[in-house]
């Protein structure tokens, strides 16, 4: 009788032990998700609009890129599959010709904004007190708006009374009075990308010459003493240490370059033809003009498709040289 007792006591104690450390858990639940509820209710309203701007506008385009949809015409919108994405890739020779323009725009432009803007910043990065005075104003054309510059260009670019013009006449004394810039066919896309390499080359500039400032400078102490010539060091510590900052300005300056549509629109309306015309400013008329929907739909889904396929190829080899560093 008197074990039993004990074997009574003893369960009674565990009983009362399991339920204490149940409440126990219990509190402690309750206060960890009281803890957590402050930050999650400040947090709640940006992520609901977040996903408001984001991703309710990207699975309403999914929705319309599969339907027919036409404002012009008095029919309602209704599902027709893979027909906008068949068309546009395989009977739409408009569309090729946009994705044309805009791979000359972005590869020729960014080329071009990478090699001045690394002779600056090479050139920026020996200098001393006059450094930072002179890296504010090389960024003036990086903080005006698109919409100015292409106010500006279009003055500057003028076949009669643009400055442009008559500086090339007064350089070779009249003999040559210069282009209609954006009117003649051959070198308006030139001139769109001239004023897209004036404004963004300041950008790469300035993130050549940040990388520039990180590399340690006994390495080239350590160059000198070996004898190596200024080429070799550049080739040598200065390009591999400075290609991750390179690779990410490359990418920014790519998906900005594959969407430009303002200096477009400002400049030359996609013409003269459709010389001038990109991606974007096809997808505007599209949208915009011809009000098809569904069509402008698929075509901005087709766009993002291959700005991620641009980013995770430089992604991809940003990955290979660390692995390889």
């Amino acid at each position: 009788m008197e074990s039993l007792s004990h074997m009574g006591r003893d369960n009674l104690e565990g009983i009362f032990m399991v339920a204490g450390c149940a409440s126990i858990s219990r509190k402690s639940v309750a206060d960890t998700l009281r803890r957590r509820a402050v930050p999650i209710l400040f947090v709640l309203p940006a992520a609901l609009t977040l996903l408001a701007i984001t991703v309710f506008p990207f699975l309403y385009e999914l929705f319309l890129a599969f339907m027919s949809w036409e404002l012009t015409v008095n029919v309602s919108p209704h599902f027709i599959g893979l027909q906008n994405f068949s068309t546009i890739l395989f009977k739409d020779t408009r569309f090729w010709s946009a994705m044309r323009v805009t791979a000359i725009l972005m590869t020729g432009g960014v080329v071009m904004q990478l090699c001045i803007g690394t002779g600056l910043a090479l050139l920026l990065n020996r200098l001393g007190t006059w450094r930072v005075p002179l890296v504010s104003l090389f960024l003036i054309p990086v903080m005006i708006a698109p919409v100015v510059a292409g106010f500006q260009f279009r003055m500057i670019y003028h076949d009669q009374f643009g400055p442009l013009n008559y500086l090339i006449e007064l350089l070779t004394g009249g003999w040559w009075r210069g282009f209609a810039w954006i009117a003649d066919p051959k070198v308006a896309l030139l001139a769109i990308m001239l004023t897209d390499v004036w404004q963004w080359t300041p950008f790469l500039m300035l993130i050549v010459l940040a990388g520039l400032q990180t590399i340690p400078l006994e390495l080239y102490e350590a160059a000198e003493v070996d004898g190596a010539s200024s080429w070799q060091t550049f080739w040598s510590i200065t390009v591999p240490l400075l290609l991750p900052a390179i690779v990410i300005g490359i990418l920014i300056r790519a998906m900005d370059s594959f969407k430009l549509f303002d200096i477009i629109y400002l400049l030359t309306g996609g013409g003269p033809g459709n010389v001038t015309e990109t991606i974007s400013f096809y997808t505007y008329l599209q949208g915009f003009k011809f009000f098809s929907m569904g069509y402008t739909a698929a075509m901005g889904f087709l766009q993002l498709i291959v700005i991620i396929l641009i980013a995770q190829i430089f992604l991809h080899f940003l990955k290979r040289q660390r692995e390889g560093a």
